[in-house]
C-alpha cells in the first residue's frame, strides 16, 4: 500500500503557532498588505482532488469534478447525513487518508494500485444507512499538510443552522487559534456523546425484563453454571472479578463455588444495588470496612458500582491480583456493545499472570440460508390468501439492514465455515475490528447418503447467517470443558443469530451437478447457478455510534464455467 508521505507529505499542526497567536488577543493587523493576502489566495488556489492528480483553483470546481469523474457528491452527502462542519472537516480528511492507502472511502474494498482505486470507485448505496467511519477525532488533524481544501470548502458547505458556533468558524482566511478551537470543541462533544451513550446503554440493563430473559436463556446460564461448579480447581479459593455483574448470578455461583473473594463490578446504578441486596439476602454479602477489611460476616462478594475502567476510583485494588476473571460480556453478532473490550482492560491490568478468563475463547461462524430464512413463506399463504408481494418488499428492505433472529437448522443452503477465532488470553483490542475472506459451497440435502437427484438440485441463498460460540476450554476448566454455542444447529438463545440480506437471492449448485446451464446467462441466475461464494465480511466497531458495530458484505460468485460475477459492497450498522 501506498504510505502517506510518498506522495501527500506528512502531517503537522503547528502548535507554536497556535499558541503565539493566541496569546494576541488584539489581532493586530497594522502589518497587513495586500501582496500577502494574494500570496495566500494562490495558495489556496492550488486544490489538489480527493482521487487524482488534478488540480482546481476553487472547491466548487473541484467537487463538482468528484461528482462527475469518482461518484463523491459531497454536497449530498453532508446534506442527506446532516455533517455539520466538524464533521465534513473530518470526512475530506478521512477520504485523503483512504485514498492514500489505495482504500475505498465508501465500502472499504482495499486496491492493489491508484489506477484500480480509480476503476473501482462507486456510488454510495442506501446513503441513509452510511456508517460514519471519520467520526474519530484524528480525522480532525489535517490528513495533507496545509490543504487549501480544508480552509475553503466552508464556501462550498452550507450549513442548516446558521447560529452555530461552527459556521462562524468558518473562513478562508482563518486564525490557527480557530482551527485549535474547532478541535478542542469537537473532542469535547465526542467525549460527551460516548457519556451520554454509556449512560444509556447502562441505563437500559436498569430494565429487570432484560435481567430476565438473560437468566432465562437456559443454554446460557447453565454454560455459566456448569464451568463455574464444575470446575473445582479452577474457582475453590480464588480471587474473582466479574465485569458487568447484572443481578450478580454469576458472582453467587462462583461464591458458591468456594471463590475467597468476589468483586462484582456493574456500571448500573439500580443494577448494582440490586445485586448487593440479592447477595446479602442469601448470605454471601462481605460487609467489612473498606479501610481495615475486617469482614462482619462470612460473605465474600463485594458490588461495586460503576465502570471497570474507572475502578481505581471506588476500590483499592492491586494490579494482577485476581485468580480468576468472569464476564457474560457477549453481544449480539458476538461484539455488539463492545463490552470485550473492558475485558481485555480488566485481563491487562488486574489478572495474574497465569490467571483465568471464563469463558476464554470466542468463534464466530458463517453460512448461508435460503428461502426459509426469510419472511417470504409467511406471507404466501395468510388465510389462504396469498400476500407474497410484502414478503418480496420486506427482503428488498433488508438489504440494508441487520435482522437478530433465529434460523432454523433445515433454512442453512451452504456449508458453515469458521470467519473468526478469538483467544481472550492473548488477543488485543484491535483484533475486534477484522477483515476474513471465506467460500461458500452448496450444501446438499444429506451428504452422507448423495443421490443423483440430490446432485442436480439448484437452490436459493438469500443472504448469509452469523453466529458464535464461546469456549470453556480445558486451558483452565480442566475437569469439565464447557461450550456455548449459538448455532442453529443448537437450542436457540436469547442471542438467536445475527440475518445479512444480499441485495438480490443467488442460485446456487453443486460442482458435481451434471446441469446444462446458459453460458451467455449471469452467473448466480437460475439459468447459470454458482458452484462457490467467495465473500469478505468486515466486522468494526462504529465510530459514530459508541457500543455499535458496522459490518461489511462484499460477495462474488464463481459460475460451473469458472467465470466470475461481484455485487457492490453492502454496509450494515448493528445499532
Amino acid at each position: 500500500m501506498a504510505k502517506k508521505d510518498e506522495w501527500l507529505g506528512d502531517v503537522q499542526l503547528d502548535a507554536d503557532a497556535d499558541e503565539g497567536e493566541g496569546e494576541d488577543d488584539g489581532q493586530d493587523w497594522g502589518d497587513w498588505n495586500a501582496d500577502q493576502e494574494e500570496e495566500g489566495d494562490d495558495l489556496d488556489s492550488n486544490i489538489l482532488c480527493l482521487f487524482c492528480c488534478s488540480i482546481f483553483n476553487s472547491s466548487s470546481a473541484l467537487f463538482h469534478h468528484c461528482r462527475s469523474i469518482h461518484y463523491f457528491d459531497f454536497r449530498a452527502i453532508t446534506k442527506t447525513l446532516a455533517l455539520d462542519f466538524y464533521a465534513s472537516f473530518k470526512l475530506i480528511n478521512y477520504v485523503r487518508s483512504q485514498v492514500a492507502e489505495n482504500i475505498c472511502w465508501s465500502c472499504r474494498h482495499t486496491c492493489q494500485s491508484k489506477q484500480d482505486l480509480q476503476n473501482h470507485l462507486h456510488e454510495t448505496f442506501s446513503l441513509e444507512d452510511t456508517i460514519f467511519p471519520w467520526a474519530d477525532d484524528k480525522y480532525l488533524k489535517p490528513f495533507m499538510q496545509e490543504d487549501p481544501l480544508l480552509y475553503s470548502f466552508g464556501e462550498y458547505y452550507e450549513s442548516e443552522d446558521e447560529d452555530t458556533t461552527a459556521k462562524i468558524a468558518v473562513s478562508s482566511h482563518g486564525k490557527s487559534k480557530d482551527k485549535h478551537w474547532e478541535i478542542c470543541s469537537a473532542k469535547a462533544a465526542v467525549t460527551n456523546e460516548i457519556k451520554n451513550v454509556n449512560k444509556n446503554y447502562f441505563g437500559s440493563y436498569s430494565s429487570f425484563a432484560i435481567h430476565r430473559e438473560m437468566i432465562s436463556d437456559k443454554v446460557r446460564t447453565d454454560a455459566y453454571r456448569q464451568a463455574i461448579l464444575n470446575n473445582p480447581s479452577l474457582l475453590h479459593g480464588a480471587a474473582v472479578l466479574d465485569v458487568g455483574c447484572g443481578t450478580g448470578i454469576l458472582s453467587l455461583f462462583a461464591a458458591q463455588a468456594g471463590a475467597s473473594s468476589v468483586i462484582a463490578v456493574e456500571a448500573s446504578e439500580k443494577m448494582a444495588s440490586v445485586a448487593t441486596e440479592i447477595a446479602k439476602n442469601n448470605g454471601l454479602l462481605w460487609s467489612g470496612s473498606p479501610n481495615n477489611r475486617i469482614s462482619q460476616c462470612t460473605g465474600v462478594i463485594r458490588v461495586v458500582q460503576g465502570m471497570v475502567e474507572e475502578l481505581d476510583n471506588s476500590i483499592d485494588i492491586q494490579p494482577h491480583s485476581i485468580d480468576v476473571l468472569l464476564s457474560e460480556w457477549m453481544g449480539y453478532c458476538l461484539l455488539y456493545e463492545s463490552m470485550l473490550s473492558s475485558v481485555l482492560f480488566v485481563r491487562d491490568r488486574w489478572l495474574k499472570p497465569g490467571g483465568a478468563i471464563i469463558p476464554d475463547t470466542a468463534t464466530m461462524f458463517v453460512a448461508g440460508f435460503g428461502r426459509g430464512g426469510t419472511s417470504i413463506p409467511f406471507w404466501e399463504n395468510v388465510y389462504g390468501f396469498n400476500m407474497s408481494c410484502i414478503g418480496k418488499e420486506l427482503v428488498e428492505d433488508a438489504a440494508g439492514v441487520p435482522f437478530v433472529d433465529v434460523v432454523d437448522s433445515q433454512d442453512i443452503v451452504t456449508n458453515t465455515v469458521v470467519l473468526q477465532s478469538f483467544d481472550l488470553l492473548k488477543m488485543i483490542p484491535d483484533e475486534m475490528d477484522f477483515s476474513s475472506r471465506i467460500e461458500l459451497e452448496p450444501q446438499l440435502d444429506n451428504p452422507t447418503n448423495c443421490t443423483r437427484d440430490s446432485f442436480s438440485k439448484t437452490t436459493w441463498c438469500y443472504g448469509v447467517v452469523l453466529w458464535f460460540e464461546t469456549g470453556f476450554t480445558s486451558r483452565f476448566c480442566k475437569e469439565m470443558p464447557i461450550v456455548l454455542s449459538t448455532s442453529p444447529y443448537a437450542p436457540k438463545t436469547h442471542w438467536s443469530q445475527t440475518i445479512l440480506t444480499f441485495k438480490e437471492p443467488i442460485a446456487i449448485a453443486s460442482a458435481l451437478a451434471k446441469l446444462d446451464f446458459d453460458r451467455l446467462a449471469a452467473v448466480g441466475t437460475e439459468s447459470c447457478p454458482a458452484v462457490k461464494i467467495h465473500s469478505r465480511i468486515s466486522i468494526a466497531r462504529a465510530a459514530s455510534q459508541h457500543r455499535c458495530i458496522d459490518i461489511s458484505l462484499e460477495i462474488a460468485v464463481i459460475g460451473p464455467d469458472g467465470l466470475k460475477r461481484s455485487w457492490p459492497a453492502q454496509i450494515f450498522n448493528l445499532a
